[in-house]
């Protein structure tokens, strides 16, 4: 099927006389005829659900609609984006690890990894996006598990060129993680260009209706965990009998173990209802992201031609210094956000996005409806002004999420708080 026919019918198929909507099994229980059963469940030998903080009907179908969205192995539902890439590094990272990452993914994700997984005794190495290969090589230590990007960057709208990390990660027999939100499988599929696992914050452009808070993880099914530097994935667990993940899973070895082990000690499990208005986003994605993409395409050239401003950011302008890899890597469209920086500073910035009457400030992005957000304010407030600088932000710069309202009233809306800037 095509991604179109998966976003309506994949992960849950009705048989003869049950409802064609995708129930919701409001339950956290399961009742099983034998403790014997109950007992395989347990074991990891026998398919089924034990308790909703592993595994829920409802959220099972969403989880395989995912997954074949991106083409993966298997997918595993959380209940945040930043739920998803934590658990997502704690499946292979360890205390005195380390993972590579560039510095222009989202402002949460930085404090996550250079804050709290210090913290936690795992080292952050930042690479710049642009590096070259052998840059990327020489970021790399001995304890180095995985390297990590986003395919849109959040808020500098730089694209990540996923082969060329992927070679690097591979040759140093790690898995790449690119986290996907702003460009969703509909705009690119990172698994064909080479990344091993991806992440999304679900509350973004797969629920699209800033109604519910979720993430998820996908895995290819692709990386060699076998290759001598993951024994977390090939020894024995003893939390789980000696459960050997790949030799008793093979191929979803990776999101096998992130479910049984790691979701069953964290618990950041969605609910029944969260999976049901996520499935319902994901049924409209397509439809959604091809006029998110027009829409946005448009605003990014009115604010261009604009004298005050002073520079916009949006991959899909010929002129954007990330044009080249977004022709590579998202042919059909480079989302509906983009960024832009009104000459004058902060003060500037404020004053437009404070004039803005249709679109509103608010801290969110990936919505139906047009919304701004300054991220020096807000999402990247905690960065120092380097950060800021290594994540491609300054002062000035606003976030742009272009909605699904009408185009002439999104710009009418644009020009006259320009107007008073």
């Amino acid at each position: 099927m095509k991604l179109e026919t998966k976003c309506l019918h994949a992960g849950y198929a009705p048989e003869n006389g049950q409802p064609c909507a995708l129930p919701i099994y409001q339950s956290t229980t399961y009742k099983y005829d034998s403790t014997d059963h109950v007992g395989a469940l347990f074991d990891l030998s026998a398919p089924g659900h034990m308790y909703s903080r592993i595994s829920n009907p409802t959220v099972a179908a969403v989880e395989e609609k995912i997954a074949a969205l991106e083409g993966g192995i298997g997918a595993l539902c959380t209940t945040s984006g930043q739920a998803a890439n934590l658990l997502a590094v704690l499946n292979i990272c360890s205390a005195g690890d380390s993972l590579v990452a560039v510095p222009t993914i989202y402002g949460g994700t930085i404090n996550l990894f250079a804050v709290t997984l210090k913290r936690l005794g795992i080292e952050c190495i930042f690479v710049d996006g642009d590096a070259s290969p052998e840059e990327i090589r020489a970021a790399f230590k001995p304890n180095t598990r995985l390297v990590f990007g986003e395919t849109i960057a959040n808020p500098a709208i730089s694209v990540f060129d996923i082969e060329k990390f992927a070679q690097v990660a591979h040759e140093q027999r790690v898995p790449l993680v690119v986290d996907n939100t702003f460009a969703t499988p509909i705009l690119c599929r990172p698994f064909a260009f080479g990344a091993d696992i991806v992440t999304h914050s679900t509350t973004k452009y797969m629920d699209g209706h800033a109604i519910q808070v979720g993430g998820v993880i996908v895995d290819s099914g692709k990386f060699d965990w076998q290759n001598g530097r993951f024994p977390e994935l090939t020894e024995p667990d003893e939390s789980y009998h000696g459960v050997r993940y790949v030799r008793d899973f093979g191929a979803a070895a990776y999101i096998t173990k992130a479910r049984v082990q790691l979701m069953r000690d964290f618990g950041c499990y969605p609910g029944a209802q969260a999976a049901f208005y996520l499935n319902l986003g994901l049924e409209t994605l397509p439809v959604r992201m091809e006029r998110y993409c027009k829409n946005a395409e448009q605003m990014a050239r009115f604010f261009a031609a604009s004298d005050k401003v002073e520079s916009v950011s949006y991959p899909a302008l010929p002129g954007d210094p990330y044009h080249q890899l977004a022709q590579k890597y998202l042919p059909d469209g480079c989302s509906g956000v983009l960024s832009l920086t009104i000459k004058g500073g902060r003060e500037a910035a404020v004053r437009f996005m404070d004039s803005l009457q249709l679109a509103t400030n608010e801290v969110h992005v990936a919505d139906i409806r047009t919304c701004v957000l300054h991220p020096a304010s807000a999402t990247h407030r905690q960065l120092t002004d380097a950060q800021l600088v290594a994540a491609g932000i300054n002062p000035g710069l606003i976030r742009f999420s272009v909605g699904l309202e009408h185009i002439d009233d999104i710009m009418d809306d644009a020009r006259q708080a320009l107007e008073k800037v």
